[in-house]
Parts: structure tokens; C-alpha cells; sequence
């Protein structure tokens, strides 16, 4: 949907502003735009389940934080800028890492049998790292345009904030998981992994 409202029909990936009218590409953005909203309260479930299911060592920092923070932040997105170029292209770059990372969720839930097609998941942790470094490097180009009437540059602020900062922490769980190996799973007696 984000690519169809916008950012693979007639967005620049430039100075893409809210578009407040009432076209069908605009409306399509804004339905995209809540669905995407609503989406990250599903997303809080996956925090809540793990709570509930005492899968502790999946309860990290960056979960948790993640998971809470995006609901409440994107509300103000929803609520005064649905319908934005420039402020949805870290939505929509988070679907696609989405729907990678749920179809290893996927894979992973089908049983042991499946555990040999699981061995991309560092690559996985790849893929989030390169998604916070293009969303951080696009969204920072409004500091360097001359010209570009966004109506909600503290928006802009905020996402390249959380591009920034969430490619910390995942850098940080990059290094102690697979440099350190501290977040590595656990091999059980028959080779299988009880963390997946």
C-alpha cells in the first residue's frame, strides 16, 4: 500500500510534503497510514506474549522499547501528517524488514523440522541495520535541502532521532549477539535450538 500511495508512483524521495487533499492517491496514503498505526499495536502484542509465555530472554531493552514507544509516537503522525512523502518512508521500509522478519517468525514456529532453513538470521539482523541507516541518511536530507516546506520539520526530526537511535541499539545487539556472543541460541542435546 505505501508503495501504490505514493513511493512507487510519483514520490521523488526528495521533498515529498503532506498532502492534505482530498485525491484518491492522498486518501489511499492516509488509509495506508492507519493501518500502519494500527499495526504497531499488534506488534506491542508480540512484547505482551512473550511476557506472558515467561520467554524472558526475548524480553530485551530494545523489545521492549521498540514495541512501546512506536504506537504512541506514530499516532501523532497519523493524527496530523497522514498522507506525507517524506514522513512515510521509514514505514514503509519497515514493512518490507516486516515481512521478512515474520516469515523467519513463520518458518520458526513450524517445528523443529524447519530449524535448517533458519540460518539467514544474522543476515536478518542485516537487513534492520541497513533499514535504520537508509531511513537516518534520508530523512537527514532535510538538513541539507535549501528549500523544502515540510509542515512538521519536528516529524522530520523525530524519525531521523529514532533512525539514529535504534541503529545504536541494534548495533548493540549486532555485537553481543553475534560478535560476542552472548544472545546466540542455546543448542539443545539433539543440535535443535530452544530459543527457536
Amino acid at each position: 500500500q505505501f508503495l501504490m500511495s505514493g513511493w512507487a508512483t510519483e514520490y521523488s524521495f526528495r521533498c515529498d510534503i503532506v498532502d492534505y487533499s482530498r485525491s484518491p492517491t492522498a486518501l489511499r496514503m492516509v488509509r495506508t497510514c492507519w493501518l500502519y498505526y494500527f499495526s504497531k499495536f499488534i506488534e506491542l502484542l508480540d512484547t505482551i506474549f512473550f511476557v506472558l509465555r515467561k520467554k524472558n530472554n526475548q524480553v530485551t531493552f530494545l523489545h521492549v522499547f521498540h514495541h512501546s514507544i512506536m504506537p504512541w509516537t506514530w499516532w501523532f503522525g497519523v493524527k496530523f501528517a497522514a498522507g506525507s512523502g517524506l514522513g512515510t518512508f521509514h514505514a514503509l521500509l519497515n514493512c518490507i524488514v516486516h515481512v521478512i522478519m515474520y516469515t523467519y517468525y513463520g518458518i520458526c514456529s513450524l517445528g523443529p523440522a524447519y530449524h535448517k532453513y533458519l540460518w539467514w538470521k544474522k543476515y536478518m539482523t542485516t537487513i534492520q541495520l541497513v533499514q535504520f541507516v537508509l531511513i537516518t541518511v534520508h530523512i537527514g536530507q532535510i538538513y541539507i535541502m535549501d528549500d523544502c516546506p515540510y509542515q512538521y520539520p519536528i516529524f522530520m526530526f523525530i524519525i531521523w532521532l529514532y533512525g539514529s537511535m535504534f541503529l545504536v541499539l541494534f548495533l548493540h545487539f549486532w555485537y553481543h549477539a553475534y560478535t560476542k556472543g552472548q544472545r546466540l541460541p542455546k543448542i539443545a542435546r539433539n543440535g535443535v535450538s530452544k530459543d527457536q
